[in-house]
């Protein structure tokens, strides 16, 4: 039944692509921000339920001052040496009952713009669900079971949903300018939290061990190096990824997204924004009363029926988009796939793998010393941290995985002992020969024929290593060169990267880098378009022919996240939501009523 639901919309077939200017976006990644400003748009204009017999109360009403007199009258001596009593008052005096779970709120929150802060959090949980789910049948489960592949799917779309309710929830507290009233940190703690959240959604993409997550690793480590940070978060290394997306990063993301709550409910939701004051003492009196609990007329407030009903609204959505959309799966290119279907570039590649003239030969940190790859703005980070992942191409790729079957096929040994005891410049004069020979190479009855070329035990040494490899034998020396669990994929991959194989496939599904947004997914399925920011910085020209582009990216993408992350601090930058009166639709019932009473 699902496979017949999900067959009805197909979104594996190739994407569809607008361009303009300096700019190419997926239709898929529009759809999903165009959806996104959409429902912004809807939440600033449609009007918010509320019962027409509902009373307004006194503002001493605002909080349940009985409740909170017990308690604080039950605190026992706020004197006391004993730490736990000391904790005990310090929380009741900052989140008294009557804050933690309110059954009241203040009458200016009637906009839908309110609802995506708890939305956010509703979305979260189903992905935290769907996540443990598919962590019970194991990281391979979706790959191989249809009940798998649906539980992925409503993974794939609960994080979609999560990352766009969580921007539109950024959008509005923007526009409320809801760092006023020393909200500052509840401000910060939520752009953090969507960070964090972005670090989250890619080490997931990593974990995936499809073409996708294949791609996004080869490419994004070219950045994660330059910083130096590859020395510790390698993401070729599929194991290491999906623990720190299992388990690391959703510690931290939600301890900040506790903390965020609780900041909400100790400071408040921001009061609406006032005209500002001319004389500086009314300035000055306004700003420390935006800083108080609001003592206005409020009404009632069910937190928990909200929270409750926004949880079935995401559940519905996530499933229904989970049996309608399904998602992606492209299967892994592996060496022996490369050899099988493409075997001319194979043995290219093998050539220049032994004859060190590959990208991976000359790269750099943190695999050698090469220096093509390394990146450097004042200073290199590549260089500082140095090489921790050693690969020699002509040992690692070539001649440590025919030395192990050499023992049993003597014409092998025989190549393998005159090419390594051949001097360096022979090697090369033999190497330079081959490379120029196996450009016209033709296949008969599947063995490759190559121009007679002075190029010594090299064809022997490269027709062994083409047939290894369909045999799948090199995919598993690669793998077995590493102790205990085999999920370090980062030498197959550099081989993989070396060849045009590998690149072809990602250039049909449009995942070059060439988008406005960051296109992570195959067929027509949405990326991550919330990712713009840092991916616009590679289409600028100037930059994006740079040999410094990736920290040009991530210093430049730094830059704006400071700036967002300081905007309560930066006079004219924080006044903006003032400028520009959005902040009276979201507060339009309110401004109404306080002109009507």
């Amino acid at each position: 039944m699902y496979a017949i639901v999900a067959a009805l919309v197909n979104l594996n077939h190739p994407g569809h692509y607008l361009h303009w200017s300096i700019f190419t976006i997926s239709v898929a990644n529009l759809v999903i921000i165009a959806v996104m400003v959409i429902i912004f748009g809807l939440a600033l204009l449609l009007p918010f339920p509320g019962s027409k017999k509902e009373q307004t109360e006194d503002k001493h009403a605002a909080l349940s001052t009985e409740t909170e007199t017990t308690y604080s009258s039950n605190s026992g001596n706020t004197k006391s040496s004993m730490w736990t009593a000391r904790l005990r008052h310090l929380w009741l005096k900052f989140l008294p009952p009557g804050k933690l779970l309110p059954d009241r709120q203040p009458v200016y929150v009637a906009s839908w713009i309110y609802v995506f802060g708890v939305a956010t959090l509703a979305a979260l949980a189903m992905v935290i669900v769907s996540g443990m789910s598919l962590a019970i049948g194991g990281p391979d489960w979706w790959h191989i079971n249809p009940i798998g592949h649906f539980f992925n799917s409503v993974h794939l779309w609960g994080v979609e949903l999560f990352m766009a309710f969580m921007v539109i929830h950024l959008w509005g507290k923007f526009w409320m300018a809801a760092w006023r009233g020393k909200r500052m940190l509840t401000w910060i703690t939520g752009l953090v939290a969507f960070l964090i959240s972005i670090v989250e959604c890619f080490s997931g993409y990593l974990s995936q061990q499809n073409f996708d997550s294949q791609w996004i690793a080869t490419n994004g480590k070219d950045a994660i190096n330059a910083t130096g940070l590859g020395t510790f978060f390698n993401l070729m290394n599929f194991g290491q990824m999906l623990m720190w997306h299992i388990v690391l990063i959703p510690l931290v993301l939600v301890t900040i997204v506790g903390a965020h709550i609780l900041m909400v409910r100790v400071r408040g939701v921001v009061h609406p924004i006032q005209k500002r004051p001319h004389d500086r003492a009314s300035r000055k009196a306004l700003k420390v009363a935006e800083s108080m609990t609001w003592k206005g007329p409020t009404k009632r407030y069910d937190i928990l029926k909200e929270g409750a009903i926004a949880t079935i609204v995401v559940l519905m959505l996530v499933l229904g988009l989970a049996a309608v959309l399904s998602s992606p799966d492209d299967p892994p290119v592996t060496v022996a796939s490369w050899a099988k279907i493409a075997p001319a570039d194979f043995m290219a590649t093998t050539a220049s793998e032994l004859a060190g003239t590959s990208e991976t030969a000359n790269y750099g940190p943190p695999y050698n010393n090469g220096r093509k790859n390394v990146q450097k703005i004042g200073l290199s980070w590549q260089l500082l941290t140095g090489v921790h992942q050693p690969i020699d191409t002509a040992q690692t790729f070539v001649l440590s995985p025919l030395s192990k079957v050499a023992v049993s096929d003597p014409t092998l040994a025989k190549a393998i002992k005159t090419y390594t005891s051949a001097s360096s410049s022979q090697q090369k004069s033999w190497d330079r020969a081959y490379k120029a020979a196996v450009v016209n190479v033709s296949f008969t009855s599947g063995n490759p024929v190559i121009p007679k070329a002075n190029d010594g035990p090299v064809p022997e040494l490269v027709k062994t290593e083409l047939e290894l490899a369909e045999s799948g034998a090199i995919d598993a020396d690669l793998l077995a060169q590493q102790p205990f669990y085999g999920t370090n994929y980062t030498k197959p991959l550099l081989f993989l990267e070396d060849g045009n194989y590998f690149s072809s496939i990602a250039k049909h599904q449009h995942l070059e880098g060439t988008q406005w947004g960051v296109m992570n997914e195959t067929g027509s399925y949405p990326g991550q378009p919330w990712l713009w920011l840092y991916a616009l910085w590679y289409q600028v020209p100037g930059f994006s022919s740079s040999t410094n582009v990736d920290l040009i990216a991530i210093y430049l993408t730094t830059l704006a996240t400071i700036i967002l992350l300081a905007v309560p601090f930066i006079p004219g930058l924080r006044d903006i939501p003032k400028i520009i009166p959005i902040h009276k639709l979201i507060w339009r019932k309110y401004n109404h009523d306080k002109k009507n009473p």
